[in-house]
């Protein structure tokens, strides 16, 4: 039987995901602590961790640091807010698109002027990214992102979608995304770091609204480019055996 708070956090996420935020997102993360705390094994986060295109990992940047040389290289992109999709080309055509809960939505984003439906690739490309309502606010932005993909019906003119991952891909952050852009996908912006120590200054000026003003974000996404150290944390036993990390504040 459910509890009152697992029944109140999927409450609040599925207005979320319809675009009516009721609760800041740091106040929707406490509620989640909570839950994972008193009831670890409740059907929300059996639900959770079956999703197809699972929520990036939020918690505290020095969490995520902990155990990486001071000098590894990250990235620092936007986070976006809108909806994940993932595309799958096939011989260079377009040949499926998915929701975060695997839905097909193959027929709406076909619609989408930032999404090719051709590329020049053989082979089978799979692409994660974004769906998203530019100049517009973040809340703004996933509403009108989900009300697209709700709707039977619909005008794509005022969406855009940003690709930031090739799924399975052996090359690092940063040669993915240049790999996407040659493609002709549109690709967020990013900010190299060369030191870990680097983070909370970039963090310090997103809050500030000096960072990623043309996006419609609600955090910033701190990524490991090497491929072979995000492996490492994805196969490790470490406590925290993520590669990418969401900060929102």
């Amino acid at each position: 039987m459910k509890t009152y708070l697992e029944e109140r956090i999927e409450w609040y996420d599925d207005n979320y995901r319809n675009g009516n935020a009721l609760i800041s997102d740091k106040q929707f993360d406490q509620l989640e602590k909570n839950l994972l705390r008193t009831n670890p094994n409740c059907d929300y986060f059996k639900k959770k961790n079956k999703l197809v295109l699972p929520s990036l990992e939020k918690d505290s940047i020095e969490e995520f640091l902990r155990g990486l040389l001071a000098d590894t290289r990250l990235l620092i992109e936007p986070k976006i807010d809108g909806c994940a999709v993932a595309l799958q080309y096939r011989d260079g055509t377009l040949d499926k698109a998915i929701s975060r809960k695997g839905t097909d939505i193959t027929r709406k984003l076909v619609q989408v002027q930032d999404i090719p439906n051709n590329i020049h690739l053989r082979g089978v490309l799979q692409v994660r990214g974004e769906l998203y309502a530019p100049n517009q606010s973040s809340n703004i932005s996933q509403r009108i992102a989900s009300g697209f993909l709700r709707a039977k019906e619909g005008f794509s003119e005022s969406l855009s979608f940003c690709a930031f991952q090739i799924l399975n891909s052996t090359l690092n952050q940063y040669e993915s995304k240049k790999s996407l852009s040659k493609l002709g996908f549109k690709i967020p912006q990013d900010i190299s770091c060369n030191f870990t120590s680097q983070v909370q200054v970039f963090r310090k000026q997103w809050l500030e609204g000096k960072l990623f003003r043309k996006y419609p974000t609600d955090g910033i996404v701190v990524k490991i480019n090497s491929r072979k150290l995000q492996l490492i944390r994805e196969k490790s036993n470490l406590d925290y055996p993520y590669w990418q990390v969401a900060i929102k504040s």
